[in-house]
């Protein structure tokens, strides 16, 4: 595959970020198809974006929403309810990657800072989520942003961090704009500095800026073959891992 994927499926397309991250395709340049379960609602998104009807439950609708395309960007979210992060966080990201059948495309997934806290059951199925992208052999980047529009008007400069360590659950964690998570996936997808990166994103006073390059690059790469984020704390060992995660990842990893 090209470094630069030229058309996009964006899976979330119509949820708070998702809006963005069509937006800023497009400005970007990007062919934009978009996953949508409400025709009507996708059309707001405007007559330059692809739609697609599927449905993240259902592995049968997928078929035609990743054919042809060489980016996927992951922005869908429920609840914190673990069934739900289970049953439609987790279960789209298995579903798309198995509905790829193996075809490599370049993947922005979006999941949550605190992804690795101890003992929160979403928390753990938004990171099995994460476990499979690396584990499937794709180029990716993982970000994991803060609340989202806590942020002042001044807080805009863009921080990337890595190791999860912000775990209190509330928005001192970090916070960031839907704007700017949006910028920050699909930035990632054209940037090798970007590549098998996997960070918690937040903003801090200052302007936001005009190139990300630099701030991806500073980064640890995630280690090659591993689950696991770069100093990511490993908080799920496989032996304890549920059937449904084991299965996924026989069907969907390259080890």
């Amino acid at each position: 595959m090209n470094d630069r994927p030229t058309s996009v499926l964006i899976v979330g397309a119509t949820g708070s970020v998702g809006r963005y991250a069509v937006a800023e395709a497009l400005r970007q340049g990007y062919r934009v198809r978009a996953l949508v379960r409400d025709g009507a609602r996708g059309r707001r998104l405007g007559d330059d974006v692809e739609l697609v009807l599927g449905d993240l439950t259902r592995p049968d609708t997928l078929t035609a929403a990743v054919d042809g395309v060489d980016g996927v960007v992951f922005v869908h979210g429920t609840t914190t309810r673990e069934s739900d992060v289970r049953d439609v966080d987790y279960a789209g990201v298995a579903n798309i990657l198995k509905a790829l059948g193996g075809r490599r495309v370049r993947i922005a997934l979006m999941t949550a800072i605190g992804t690795t806290r101890p003992g929160v059951p979403y928390a753990e199925w938004k990171l099995r989520g994460e476990r499979l992208v690396r584990a499937s052999g794709n180029p990716y980047t993982v970000v994991r942003p803060g609340w989202f529009d806590y942020n002042d008007d001044g807080q805009r400069r863009i921080v990337m961090l890595q190791g999860d360590t912000r775990q209190s659950g509330t928005p001192r964690d970090g916070v960031i704009a839907r704007d700017e998570i949006a910028r920050v996936l699909i930035d990632s997808l054209s940037s090798q500095a970007a590549d098998r990166k996997t960070f918690e994103l937040v903003a801090e006073t200052g302007p936001e800026q005009r190139d990300l390059t630099g701030v991806f690059a500073a980064l640890e790469t995630d280690a090659a073959g591993s689950l696991d984020g770069a100093t990511d704390a490993a908080v799920l060992p496989l032996d304890r891992e549920p059937e449904t995660f084991l299965r996924d990842l026989d069907a969907i990893g390259t080890r």
